[in-house]
């Protein structure tokens, strides 16, 4: 294997524009919240000793409520229910939130620290459809800055035609089946059980929200 050769980022790339860095803000101000109150879809990234997580969170447009210039929360609604990032964040405090805008070409980024509450009327805010959450993350800004989307294009990530056929990559079924032969060579699943777990998860996904 060729060494690893420890690049001189200094000398690949250029400084950041003056503007850029000068838009990294402490605070959010009118633009950050108004994208915020439309903002139905971010990734939450944690740490902790035992590693790093990164983990989508989604709701209704404004489910990250701003609480103050300084403060935002957003609630916990069930999952897979190895919550990393609640576990996480009672060791490590540190966050990033990486935000997405269906159809548009720039990404919002949050730096901060977060702390989990179950304060009763803080969770009542949050709640949705009837639905109150256990337990909510309240986040201190550090930093909040708006991203260049670039990615995005190169992702074709709003284009019709890039959409993937459902068919055309393994089903969570037949992924849970494969993992299960992994681990029991004589574990073999029918295609009709394959099928259920389909169907269940397919059901769950889109319904059991809350």
């Amino acid at each position: 294997m060729t060494p690893a050769i420890t690049p001189d980022l200094d000398a690949l790339y250029q400084p950041p524009l003056e503007m850029v860095q000068k838009a990294v803000l402490d605070r959010l101000v009118d633009f950050h919240q108004a994208y915020l109150a439309q903002a139905t879809f971010f990734c939450l990234a944690t740490g902790s000793a035992r590693g790093l997580d990164a983990s989508p969170r989604g709701g209704p447009p404004g489910f990250v409520r701003v609480l103050d210039p300084h403060t935002v929360a957003f609630a916990d609604w069930p999952g897979n229910n190895r919550i990393e990032s609640l576990r996480n964040l009672q060791e490590d405090e540190r966050l990033g939130m990486l935000f997405l805008f269906p159809g548009l070409e720039v990404f919002m980024r949050i730096n901060g620290r977060g702390r989990l509450t179950t304060e009763a009327a803080l969770l009542q805010a949050l709640s949705e459809n009837g639905h109150t959450p256990k337990v909510a993350t309240v986040v201190q800004v550090d930093e909040v800055l708006m991203h260049c989307g670039r990615a995005i294009n190169r992702a074709r990530l709003w284009e019709e035609s890039a959409r993937l056929e459902r068919g055309s990559l393994p089903t969570v079924g037949r992924i849970l089946a494969a993992v299960k032969q992994m681990q029991d060579a004589s574990a073999a699943s029918s295609e009709a059980e394959i099928g259920q777990i389909d169907a269940h998860y397919t059901a769950a996904v889109r319904n059991q929200l809350y």
